[in-house]
């Protein structure tokens, strides 16, 4: 199947004033590796059926909480690469979440299969640039719930060598691995089990990246004391408190641990999480946020997870993949450098992804 869609790199000075942004932006976007860290769309496939092959409108709620994105809309944004989640159940048992991820892995593989003359399932940041070499978006998975694979260490073994690009070891609730960042949990002092901590050396054996998004500050740090400290991690999709204090975001001394580590952080656009109204979030928001990252820790260590379709509410001036070039119109309005801006865009992730990949 080959999906249609509108190339923008055949009249960029369109797309600029389309969006009412400078040429200078544009120019620099389609320059760039776009990748994000952080899409799940897929589960509104599993859900109610989303069609990540046809192209969609913005939906009953303009764009609120789903049809942020799909494949047309991708390939038309000019995003060269994401991480495609498969985002797990807490309320099924466990052997059932295995047995659901293992059917949902292959249906995600197979979506993909059907589109492989433009998309390209990849493990690494030398099979991303082959993809973008034959002019293909580089689609990495991930899975966001460690209970996909029933809090036990051997479960792991059931994992696909390098099929799997990370996993976020807890979600919006505590499980056998630890403990959740959201206020609605029990232990407030909780952090990784000895389940946990023993999930976090498999995903380091296994050479997939450990995600502490969502995770409890205790378990975060807990993480960080039990992970292999030559392999990078993740924080995917996250807001930082040093801009908005929330549950949800990181404080600077585990931005500083990330950078440490040699990983990345990336950005989420959900605005409650950054410091805006549900409905009124802007863009603008996204980079003060990104700009701190790059203030505490340099700009090595700042990257873009957005959560698309993850039933967040976008910024208003950045609804969808489409409008993703403001971002960087944003950007140098503050005067940020080309390179920090091409290294926020993709280059940190890549840097880290080549680190533990090749």
């Amino acid at each position: 199947m080959l999906l249609e869609f509108v190339d923008h790199r055949r009249d960029p000075a369109a797309w600029a004033q389309s969006l009412d942004i400078s040429r200078e932006a544009i120019d620099l976007y389609l320059a760039s590796d776009v990748l994000d860290l952080h899409v799940d769309s897929f589960i509104w496939t599993r859900v109610f059926g989303y069609d990540l092959t046809e192209r969609h409108d913005r939906g009953l709620f303009n764009a609120s909480f789903y049809s942020q994105v799909d494949f047309p809309r991708i390939l038309e944004a000019q995003v060269t690469g994401a991480t495609w989640v498969i985002t797990t159940n807490p309320a099924r048992v466990g052997p059932e979440r295995r047995a659901t991820f293992t059917e949902n892995y292959a249906r995600l593989r197979e979506i993909f299969a059907g589109v492989s003359e433009q998309f390209a399932v990849v493990t690494s940041a030398a099979e991303y640039r082959a993809a973008r070499a034959a002019g293909k978006h580089g689609a990495f998975i991930g899975v966001q719930g460690g209970n996909a694979f029933d809090a036990t260490p051997e479960a792991l073994a059931s994992i696909p060598a390098r099929s799997l690009l990370r996993v976020t070891v807890v979600h919006l609730t505590s499980s056998g691995l630890g403990a959740t960042s959201s206020p609605m949990k029990l232990d407030k002092e909780a952090g990784l089990t000895d389940a946990g901590r023993a999930f976090v050396r498999g995903l380091n054996d296994k050479q997939i990246f450990v995600d502490l998004a969502h995770i409890s500050r205790r378990g975060f740090w807990d993480a960080v004391e039990v992970a292999d400290r030559s392999q990078p991690l993740l924080v995917t999709h996250t807001g930082v408190c040093g801009v908005h204090d929330h549950w949800r975001n990181l404080d600077d001394d585990q931005i500083k641990a990330i950078a440490k580590s040699g990983g990345t952080i990336g950005i989420m656009y959900e605005p409650t999480f950054l410091g805006d109204p549900k409905w009124g979030g802007r863009a603008d928001r996204v980079v003060d946020h990104l700009l701190h990252v790059v203030k505490v820790a340099g700009e090595d260590f700042a990257s873009l997870g957005s959560d698309w379709d993850g039933a967040i509410v976008t910024p208003r001036d950045m609804p969808t993949c489409l409008e993703l070039p403001v971002l960087v119109d944003k950007m140098l309005k503050r005067g940020v450098k080309d390179q920090t801006i091409q290294k926020i865009l993709g280059q940190n992730f890549l840097r880290v992804v080549e680190a533990l990949r090749g």
